[in-house]
């Protein structure tokens, strides 16, 4: 058996995945929604407020937006920043953790720093259409379009069914 082998094999996977709700996911998601758009709504006021003491009112022009037309833009980023950060180094953003949920392999070891980034990208980016086509392209493991691309799957935290055969269950909580 070679090297590579032998250390694949005494990786320990767990058994069983319990695979997590879409209401738990959204639960989460809404968490970090809330945490990081706070945090955005501080930042575009500090932001804003250079314009608002320089500019009077009346000269404005209309199609003038300032900050607020990159809303969309800086929002998503930021979004996309914030899950690949803490989603790559422990598979949880602030609002998985809450939920007691992480994103992982397909195996439930964690997921790399490109996988994650996709999975984060439909996330902050797309995430009614990868959510919607989740929904009706769903299949046993409850993945978005984004973890499929990725292969990856968000799962509910369960630290004592381990095994090291290689036979993973994905059950449906």
């Amino acid at each position: 058996m070679s090297a590579m082998s032998e250390s694949s094999s005494n990786e320990v996977h767990p058994s069983e995945i319990i695979l997590a709700r879409w209401t738990e996911r959204f639960v989460a998601w809404l968490i970090d929604f809330v945490i990081v758009s706070i945090g955005l709504a501080v930042l575009f006021v500090l932001l804003s407020i250079p314009f608002w003491m320089y500019y009077a009112p009346e000269d404005v022009d209309e199609q003038y937006r300032g900050p607020q037309s990159y809303h969309y833009l800086i929002s998503s980023l930021v979004f996309f920043l914030y899950w690949t950060y803490f989603e790559s180094r422990t598979g949880q953003s602030l609002g998985k953790k809450v939920m007691n949920l992480k994103t992982t392999n397909l195996d439930g070891t964690g997921a790399q720093g490109k996988k994650v980034a996709l999975a984060a990208f439909g996330k902050a980016f797309l995430l009614p259409f990868d959510v919607i086509l989740g929904w009706i392209f769903t299949n046993e493991k409850r993945q978005r379009i984004f973890n499929r691309a990725s292969n990856t799957l968000v799962i509910k935290i369960k630290t004592e069914s381990r095994s090291t055969d290689g036979n993973i269950r994905y059950v449906k909580d």
